[in-house]
């Protein structure tokens, strides 16, 4: 599987935020406090759903530790940021050179994750830049389906 590569513009979100780690995954949890919610945003741009998780720099790729925290994100993409929902957050998604990949298939199954950082990248002539990474959820995304489909989008530097 081959992505396209995609220079991303700076995008406004608004949405909800956990802090978790692998071992201890709370994006249902994440999900389930946003989604009821999410009709509260006023000024969005899409109909997509940004699943966008936060990784502190030193976030080890190949997943050794379970343990290691990251935040993620449920959130839309908003043209301004006048009308904040209360408790819910915004972000500024800086923009940059991504990977994309499409994706069809559970979102509980890991083995996209695994080809990407452990086959994809090691033999590109990338290594992932420190910015968030997110998946688009669109109008073909079904949870807990085998035939969703989404784009997952990691962000990359030159070697």
């Amino acid at each position: 599987m081959q992505p396209r590569i995609e220079i991303v513009a700076e995008k406004k979100l608004v949405g909800k935020q956990l802090t978790m780690t692998i071992a201890n995954n709370r994006t249902l949890t994440l999900w389930q406090s946003f989604m009821p919610r999410r009709r509260e945003i006023k000024n969005n741009l899409t109909t997509d759903f940004f699943s966008m998780q936060v990784y502190p720099q030193s976030f080890d790729f190949t997943f050794s530790n379970l343990n290691s925290e990251f935040q993620k994100w449920a959130a839309i993409e908003v043209s301004d940021f006048e009308c904040i929902p209360d408790e819910m957050e915004t972000y500024i998604l800086t923009g940059g050179l991504c990977a994309v990949f499409h994706y069809k298939g559970l979102s509980t199954d890991t083995k996209i994750f695994q080809y990407i950082y452990g086959t994809w990248l090691p033999t590109s002539n990338y290594v992932v830049d420190h910015r968030p990474h997110f998946e688009i959820l669109g109008e073909k995304y079904k949870n807990n389906d085998p035939t969703s489909e989404e784009e997952i989008w990691i962000p990359i530097r030159p070697k």
